[in-house]
């Protein structure tokens, strides 16, 4: 398995880390887990709870993007190497995106969104 597979397992991985995150969170601020209305209790959240499922879901759409990118860089052959750096930074950007999501340190955030995206995009260009 190639450098960029292993990290698009890791991603992968990431939304069902911070599912378990907000799991704490609904019980800890509302006292009881709902899973017969997981979405509509989510919508109760504050703070750092509220800002953790926001997390995920930015986790779930970083997922689709850095699929697309990884499966496109890997059908054209881009270079191996390369193609393993970009994948590894992708891996970092996204895993401290939600440290600092949830710490509510917005720029670092933020930095940490575009560091993952121009990751994701190089690896579609160096495809081309």
């Amino acid at each position: 398995m190639t450098t960029p597979l292993i990290c698009l397992l890791i991603v992968v991985f990431i939304p069902f880390v911070l599912a378990g995150t907000g799991g704490y969170f609904r019980f800890r601020q509302l006292g009881s887990l709902d899973n017969n209305n997981p979405r509509e209790q989510v919508r109760e959240l504050t703070g750092a709870g509220a800002r953790v499922y926001a997390a995920q879901q930015n986790a779930w759409e970083a997922t689709a993007i850095f699929t697309a990118a990884v499966v496109a860089a890997h059908l054209l052959e881009a270079e191996p190497g390369m193609s393993a750096m970009l994948a590894i930074a992708f891996v970092a950007f996204r895993v401290l995106h939600p440290i600092f999501y949830i710490a509510d340190i917005a720029p670092l955030r933020s930095i940490c969104f575009l560091g993952a995206v121009v990751s994701a995009v190089w690896l579609f260009v160096l495809g081309a």
